[in-house]
């Protein structure tokens, strides 16, 4: 447990994943969010390159999750950052 949450501490905080660091700092001590209130949070306008650089590596790597996982793409989605995600930038 110890191992994976330092491997995950070095990897949030090596250059490629700025943008998620970015994204759990501002999520952390959030109540879920619409992907809409995120990107403007973050000052982000092109969705593609969110959805690249932020939300899809976060999510595969379960920083985050979502509110309804059984609906994607759902407009009304809302994204958390789980406990694995806490832990990641509390150190």
């Amino acid at each position: 447990m110890l191992k994976a949450l330092l491997s995950s501490i070095n990897e949030i905080q090596s250059s490629s994943t700025d943008q998620v660091k970015r994204l759990l700092n501002w999520l952390n001590n959030k109540e879920p969010q619409k992907l809409s209130v995120i990107m403007e949070g973050l000052a982000l306008k092109h969705r593609p390159t969110f959805n690249n650089n932020y939300l899809s590596p976060a999510l595969n790597a379960n920083y985050i999750a979502m509110a309804s996982p059984d609906s994607p793409k759902s407009p009304t989605q809302k994204y958390f950052l789980t406990q694995f995600g806490k832990d990641a930038i509390n150190g």
